[in-house]
């Protein structure tokens, strides 16, 4: 395994693989497997991939290594095929009435920047607005939105019209104030300076909003908060994008993340599980925005067959099993957050915890009063818990996620469960 890190680093330009080295070799269900063939728990869902159980279910599978035998590659962009179709067809009943407009890709930050080329086209608008915080994708349009950490940014500026606003991170307010009592002063911010300083909301083509940050932290913002920046859109004339990349797909008990915010975007989002562990990304449009000019936009790659294929498995089982993945993923989520709640109580460096369904967050401080990060402290609880079994990723600056499969046991959640908590109260001990 070591040999095998050994040569990985003399061949391929640094990533983000510094926390653990963990080598991959196979998986399935609620468990992945390293090269010397040791199990662990997943809590990673492979970077919320695996929604539906590491390496996808048998279902899955197969319906790619059928395509693999009849065609790969269709060059969907300029010829046509039937199965781009169907997954198109299927995905749209899970979809919010209006919407019907599909383009197809290969990552998140390419379902990104499509939404922004749309969006101008749409609009026949210039400026974009994100959030702090945010992580929309690292090509250069995405990464323009993307405000999550200095390093992801760095050297790569300028960047296309993005401005940038205070997300409503209420655990650390950006405006040093405190919800409820604060008015959601961080979106009156937005038409007071943002689109009022930086430019006029009139030449805004569209707001990118995660509805709940991932990289960032996986930070959850008050309901008002978010039907305030639908309000803000609808006012200006700016579309509303939402990026469902690490929060859609059932992970919050509902398909979309904002349904749970009760309001409806212009354009969404997605990939990681959307092909089911095979490279794919979506951007659907409502169907009143129109067309785009041919041309303008397409790709090689968007579409190709067995990632959708795989897709239009996945998206199927999500059909039959709606009412079941929303249930367990609630009653799991729930389980979670309640153990989590009481080692807040516990242990004086958990900070705060947050989340919808099965996209949970850890924030560690020094001490609660003070709130400093302690991020010596999460790189030790990612090292436990990696050590006895557990995977797991970090967010933000001193959060860690917990993000298992959707379908993982109520075992191995236990199991998970008690390897974190013994985790963290060392790292609390070792202060």
């Amino acid at each position: 395994m070591s040999r095998t890190i050994r040569r990985d680093k003399g061949l391929f330009l640094t990533t983000t693989r510094e926390d653990y080295n963990f080598v991959a070799d196979h998986g399935e269900g609620d468990f992945a497997y390293d090269a010397n063939g040791r199990r662990y728990i997943d809590f990673s869902s492979f970077i919320s991939v695996y929604n539906l159980g590491v390496n996808g279910n048998a279902e899955i599978r197969n319906a790619a290594k059928r395509q693999i035998d009849r065609l790969m590659h269709a060059a969907f962009t300029d010829f046509y095929a039937e199965l781009p179709v169907q997954f198109a067809e299927e995905m749209l009943k899970l979809l919010p009435r209006g919407f019907g407009r599909f383009f197809l890709s290969n990552s998140g930050t390419e379902a990104n920047e499509a939404a922004m080329k749309f969006s101008r086209l749409f609009t026949k608008r210039q400026y974009f607005l994100a959030f702090y915080n945010a992580f929309h994708g690292r090509t250069m349009g995405s990464l323009g939105m993307t405000a999550s950490k200095a390093v992801q940014r760095e050297h790569f500026g300028p960047f296309p019209n993005v401005v940038h606003a205070p997300f409503a991170y209420c655990y650390r307010c950006p405006l040093k104030l405190k919800y409820p009592d604060c008015g959601i002063a961080c979106a009156d911010y937005i038409r007071k300076y943002t689109m009022s300083k930086d430019a006029s909301g009139r030449e805004f083509a569209a707001v990118f909003m995660e509805p709940i940050q991932g990289e960032g932290g996986y930070v959850v913002p008050p309901k008002e908060f978010v039907k305030e920046v639908r309000k803000i859109c609808d006012d200006s004339g700016a579309l509303l994008v939402a990026d469902e990349v690490q929060s859609g797909y059932m992970r919050t008990g509902k398909f979309l993340a904002l349904d749970n915010f009760g309001v409806t975007a212009d354009i969404y989002t997605m990939a990681k599980s959307v092909g089911g562990g095979l490279p794919m990304g979506v951007t659907v449009t409502r169907r009143s925005l129109g067309d785009i000019p041919s041309g303008s936009h397409a790709n090689t790659f968007g579409g190709n067959l067995v990632a959708v294929a795989a897709a239009l498995a996945a998206v199927r089982h999500v059909m039959r099993n709606r009412a079941k993945l929303s249930a367990m993923t609630r009653e799991k989520g729930r389980a979670i957050t309640k153990r989590l709640e009481s080692m807040k109580e516990s242990y004086e460096i958990v900070g705060d915890v947050r989340g919808i369904g099965l996209s949970i967050g850890v924030e560690f401080v020094k001490t609660k009063e003070g709130k400093e990060p302690a991020v010596r402290e999460k790189q030790r609880i990612l090292d436990y818990c990696f050590k006895n079994g557990l995977l797991l990723l970090p967010a933000g600056e001193s959060t860690i996620r917990l993000i298992p499969p959707l379908t993982i046991s109520h075992a191995s959640l236990e199991r998970g469960m008690d390897i974190f908590e013994d985790a963290v109260k060392a790292a609390n001990a070792g202060r």
